[in-house]
């Protein structure tokens, strides 16, 4: 008898987890910030950045993502994917210390700054992450 109950529930459990799960995704903030380096420091402002994000991740619970790339053909260019939680959590993470470490260290070095927001065209699909090999 028990077991019929839960068969029940079991449809009405999932289908408001999803749609749970969709209204955090409503909330999230995504950005794009695109930026020209001084190639004179752009070891000195990679090493910054790598600093920055590896914080970010691993003490803001409201930074679900901080991605960045530079362009093959054009290193100094880079572009950072962020995805925050919601809009308060990027109001928080801009004035955390290393956040802070990084803007005011990195400031003579940024040539250029466009900052974005944007509209994820899939926002279910998730940014799969591979463990590192030793």
């Amino acid at each position: 008898m028990h077991s019929l109950k839960w068969l029940a529930i079991f449809p009405f459990l999932f289908a408001t987890a999803e749609q749970v799960s969709a209204q955090n995704e409503s909330k999230q903030m995504v950005r794009l910030a695109k930026l020209v380096i001084d190639s004179a420091q752009l070891k000195q402002y990679n090493a910054f950045l790598k600093e920055e994000i590896e914080t970010s991740l691993k003490v803001e619970s409201g930074v679900l993502t901080l991605y960045a790339v530079a362009e093959k053909e054009r290193p100094t260019h880079i572009t950072i994917l962020e995805i925050y939680a919601d809009p308060e959590a990027y109001k928080k993470h801009i004035q955390t210390p290393h956040f802070l470490k990084y803007k005011n260290g990195t400031k003579a070095m940024v040539k250029s700054l466009e900052l974005s927001e944007v509209e994820p065209l899939t926002p279910a699909l998730k940014i799969k992450q591979s463990k590192p090999s030793n």
